[in-house]
C-alpha cells in the first residue's frame, strides 16, 4: 500500500483533549478502510504565518497514513467538512522517517538548553556538545 504523511491544523480555539479526539476519529477512519496509522504526533499550539477564518494560531498534528489512495481520498473530503480543521497537507512518500520528525526534534532540543542554562545558575556550564566558551 502507499504511504503518506498527513499534517493537519485545528482552530486553535479547541483544546488538545479535543485534537486528540480528532485524531482518534482520523485514525478510527483509516483503520475502517483497511489502512494503518503508524505514527502519530502533537506539535502543539503554534502560530500561523498568516490568518486563517480568523485564527493566528493552529494546533499541529502529524500522522503516518499507510493506506489506499481511495482512503485518502475519503479522509481528504471529511476534514474539509469539518470545521475544527482549519488545514490539511497528504504528501505520500518512499518509506517513513521512525526518527522524531524536526519540529519535535528541535523542541526537545531547546528543552535541553533551557535545562542547561538553568544548571549554569547553579554553577554547572551551560555549553551544548560542540560548543566552546570563547
Amino acid at each position: 500500500m502507499p504511504l503518506y504523511e498527513h499534517v493537519l491544523i485545528a482552530r486553535q480555539d479547541i483544546s488538545p483533549q479535543q485534537v486528540d479526539a480528532l485524531v482518534e476519529d482520523v485514525t478510527r477512519q483509516v483503520q475502517d478502510a483497511g489502512g494503518k496509522v503508524g505514527k502519530s504526533e502533537y506539535w502543539g499550539l503554534r502560530n500561523l504565518a498568516y490568518r486563517v477564518r480568523k485564527n493566528r494560531k493552529g494546533h499541529y498534528c502529524l500522522l503516518n497514513i499507510d493506506a489506499p489512495a481511495p482512503v485518502v481520498h475519503e479522509l481528504e473530503r471529511r476534514q474539509r467538512i469539518n470545521e475544527d480543521v482549519l488545514r490539511f497537507l497528504t504528501i505520500r512518500v518512499d518509506e517513513f522517517d521512525d526518527e522524531p520528525s524536526p519540529v519535535l526534534a528541535r523542541r526537545d532540543r531547546d528543552e535541553k538548553r533551557r535545562a542547561r542554562r538553568e544548571g549554569r545558575e547553579d554553577g554547572v556550564d551551560g555549553l551544548l556538545d560542540g560548543e566552546f566558551a570563547p
